[in-house]
């Protein structure tokens, strides 16, 4: 199984500019099922096959579209998440960066009200090996397998990955739950649909500097997970003030230091990796073999 996109889920593309039509194209080459295109005054073409509207309303009406991928600007994304939202969609998957902090609080809490999820924003999406990408995720390094990922960090997500696949790990489902001070799904969230998926034997949480959500992911692991969790956070070198390529990585208070995090997952007892590395040696000890 997965979580969240399996090879049925019906995606539509928000924003077909240079980006998005680029990516729709390598999604659809990996197996994605898009099913519709949404770009203000293209309705009526198509792109890659599949037809495109002007509203995700139109495209959601006439596909069954369920799932939105955004590649839309800043100052316009909010807006087409809530359009996806209200159209029926239940899952959202925000590339879209830079989007400021209050509009995504007044995303956040208006999707709370619809029912619909949220990956991002500020990330590469999600893959389900074999089945569906939905993002910009290099398909190529994944590997249909039994562990989870989890990351904050999208560069850091292809390189546990690419260690996993060498080592002969594949993955259920691997996330880039984005980086931004606000954000749709968190590490929780996650970390639920993967105890409940039958066929993810293991989680691999990857954090980074500021906040203090690995720290409720370590609570959350402590009282509701049975099955093996490894961690591994970047930034043990940042000083205090320093942020690390998200909005959301910067050390600004008690608890978001990368040393917190690390005492906090070992505390609750998740073995947490010095290296990347060393992430395969210690899902290597709690799954044994490989896929």
């Amino acid at each position: 199984m997965s979580i969240l996109i399996d090879k049925n889920t019906r995606v539509m593309v928000q924003g077909l500019g240079r980006d998005g039509s680029f990516h729709a194209k390598l999604m659809k080459e990996y197996g994605t099922n898009i099913v519709a295109g949404v770009h203000p005054g293209k309705g009526g073409s198509t792109c890659e096959g599949f037809p495109v509207f002007n509203t995700a309303a139109d495209a959601v009406r006439e596909t069954g579209a369920e799932c939105g991928v955004l590649f839309v600007p800043a100052a316009f994304a909010a807006d087409a998440i809530l359009a996806a939202a209200n159209a029926g969609a239940k899952l959202v998957v925000a590339i879209s960066e830079g989007i400021p902090v209050l509009d995504m609080t007044r995303v956040v809490s208006e999707l709370n009200q619809l029912g619909t999820l949220l990956v991002g924003p500020n990330c590469p999406g999600l893959i389900s090996p074999g089945k569906s990408m939905v993002g910009i995720m290099p398909g190529r390094i994944f590997k249909k397998g039994r562990v989870g990922v989890i990351s904050r960090s999208g560069t850091l997500t292809y390189e546990v990955v690419n260690q996993l696949t060498a080592a002969g790990f594949g993955q259920s489902t691997a996330i880039g739950m984005g980086g931004d001070q606000v954000i749709g799904l968190k590490y929780n969230d996650y970390l639920e649909l993967f105890e409940k998926d039958s066929e993810t034997e293991a989680v691999i949480i990857v954090g980074e500097i500021g906040g203090t959500d690995e720290q409720d992911a370590a609570a959350f692991v402590k009282e509701h997970l049975t099955k093996p969790v490894v961690g591994y956070i970047v930034g043990r070198s940042a000083p205090p003030g320093k942020q690390m390529g998200h909005a959301g990585a910067i050390i600004s208070g008690a608890g978001s230091t990368a040393a917190d995090k690390v005492a906090a997952l070992r505390e609750k007892g998740v073995p947490v990796a010095d290296t990347v590395e060393q992430i395969v040696d210690l899902i290597r000890e709690r799954l044994g073999g490989s896929n």
